[in-house]
């Protein structure tokens, strides 16, 4: 109880929020299309990353489905200045709508391993929910939009791979020095089991 009430308390909605500035942001870095690639690389998966990591599973994943919220109202808030319903049909809408899910698992992750207590283990949270499973719903979203078949997409989203390597393990360091100087941002496996105790 005492964890969901800090996740919606005042701080924690103006941590929701700054963190929905803060992909927003990253979408003024320019996106990269690779040669036969029809999804862009960006660094907004990263934003995504930092949400679920540094916030925790519940306003992770409240920020990052704000920011989708917004795109689809159409504000320009995605690398190269796009926004708007028709972003959500094209081949990367497999990875806009597993953002928010890669925030809450990568949160969740977070809080039940106590990963920012260890740099290790925050890499690996960050691998599996910004990485592994951001790619399978980005794969799903590529073979439904293209037609083609789902290992075909699979085997296309390995040009990205070392890219989103190399993001999950920037914003695993950035979330644990974020951690280190303001510990108590998320609640603990130990602390969600002693709250009913003491209430």
């Amino acid at each position: 109880m005492q964890a969901r009430q800090r996740t919606f308390s005042a701080a924690g909605i103006a941590m929701t929020a700054t963190f929905v500035g803060v992909i927003a942001a990253m979408g003024a870095v320019p996106a990269l299309y690779m040669p036969g690639s029809t999804v862009p690389i960006t660094i907004q998966s990263m934003g995504v990353m930092l949400a679920g990591s540094v916030l925790g599973r519940w306003r992770g994943a409240a920020a990052v489905t704000i920011f989708l919220i917004l795109v689809a109202l159409g504000l320009p808030l995605l690398s190269g200045g796009r926004g708007g319903l028709g972003v959500f049909f094209r081949p990367s809408v497999g990875f806009l709508i597993g953002f928010p899910i890669a925030a809450f698992v990568i949160g969740w992750l977070s809080e039940r391993l106590s990963a920012p207590r260890s740099l290790p283990r925050m890499i690996a949270v960050n691998v599996l929910g910004g990485v592994v499973i951001l790619h399978a719903f980005g794969a799903v979203g590529v073979a439904l939009v293209t037609h083609v078949s789902l290992a075909a997409a699979i085997v296309g989203s390995w040009i990205f791979l070392p890219g989103d390597l190399a993001k999950a393990v920037v914003a695993a360091a950035i979330a644990r020095g974020v951690h280190q100087a303001l510990p108590g941002l998320l609640p603990e496996r130990h602390d969600r089991e002693a709250a009913p105790v003491a209430a």
